[in-house]
């Protein structure tokens, strides 16, 4: 029996992966929450991680937000998300940890990198300015693993998952990613009544999506290699534009007004689409259908609506 340590067990993605770790079973897993251990605070991790002596950490945990958070707070973003990478990665290594999965984000790569985004392309040009911040905390971590298996021989390796969403996602108005943003927004305009709605930026910009199982799979999966890349990407290999998006969200919500775009808000990134070839080639491929991941985040709002849980 594994002891595995999930560090940010509450949050979309880490409530995956305790989900995955309890269908597979064989991981007797540790958790925190955010009042019996502040992930910034470095000898609270040293000491946590000492006396519970984990074989497995997997760093989930992630001051996250869409492009307004990024760009609104990003002195919070860099500083929260280098702690947590830095502590945790320092802290496994000293108290024997022998693996640990760094969990970054698709933002790592350059603005203006080829598509689909290879794991080469890291650190070759300039990053998308609304979440730089937040992407270079996530190249630290990612680095951080990279050398700390150089140099100390510990089996500490990243995963770079493209957009993610899922159950227990954050839906508040300003502070969100795009699908749960449009979910309560279709979702308020409906109830409304309205006849339209507007939605950021041109509509353009194509992105990629991953539902959090699919993701957490992934995870357990690379846990399993003898060998697993230093980083790898974790996607799809598709993509479609934000009103494409947009059409699919009013459709699975049931609003049936017209969809409007603002040319006057920013649309980030013009594509984010990631090459998942390295992952695929070790045996691993989603199973999650959009329209049907979209359809039970959909429920997953209602419920969290109806039970007051959700994160609004």
């Amino acid at each position: 029996m594994k002891r595995i340590f999930i560090a940010g067990h509450r949050g979309m993605v880490g409530s995956a992966l305790v989900r995955e770790a309890g269908k597979r079973g064989g991981h007797d897993v540790i958790t925190a929450t955010r009042s019996e251990l502040d992930l910034c605070n470095q000898q609270a991790v040293f000491d946590f991680l000492a006396a519970e002596k984990p074989d497995i950490v997997v760093i989930a945990a992630a001051k996250v937000g869409g492009i307004h958070a990024n760009s609104t707070y990003p002195a919070d973003f860099i500083y929260e998300n280098l702690a947590i990478a830095a502590n945790l990665v320092e802290g496994s290594r000293r108290a024997g940890v022998q693996r640990a999965l760094f969990l970054g984000s698709s933002c790592i790569y350059p603005k203006m990198a080829p598509q689909p985004m290879p794991e080469d392309c890291l650190l070759t040009s300039p990053l998308e300015v609304t979440n730089e911040a937040y992407a270079i905390a996530k190249i630290a971590g990612l680095k951080l693993c990279q050398h700390y298996r150089a140099q100390h021989g510990l089996m500490y390796h990243s995963a770079m998952p493209t957009n993610l969403y899922g159950p227990g996602d954050n839906y508040h108005a300003e502070n969100s990613h795009v699908i749960p943003a449009l979910i309560r927004r279709f979702h308020e305009a409906r109830e409304r009544g309205d006849a339209s709605v507007t939605i950021w930026g041109t509509g353009t910009p194509r992105r990629e999506f991953l539902h959090t199982d699919d993701l957490a799979a992934a995870c357990f999966h690379l846990l399993s290699l003898d060998n697993p890349p230093d980083w790898v990407n974790v996607g799809t290999g598709t993509d479609l534009t934000i009103l494409e998006l947009a059409t699919l969200v009013a459709e699975t919500v049931g609003f049936t007004g017209a969809i409007l775009t603002d040319p006057t808000k920013p649309d980030g990134t013009p594509r984010k689409l990631m090459d998942v070839s390295r992952i695929r080639a070790t045996g691993w491929e989603p199973v999650v259908p959009f329209r049907d991941g979209l359809a039970a985040a959909y429920q997953d709002f209602k419920a969290s609506l109806e039970s007051g849980a959700a994160r609004l």
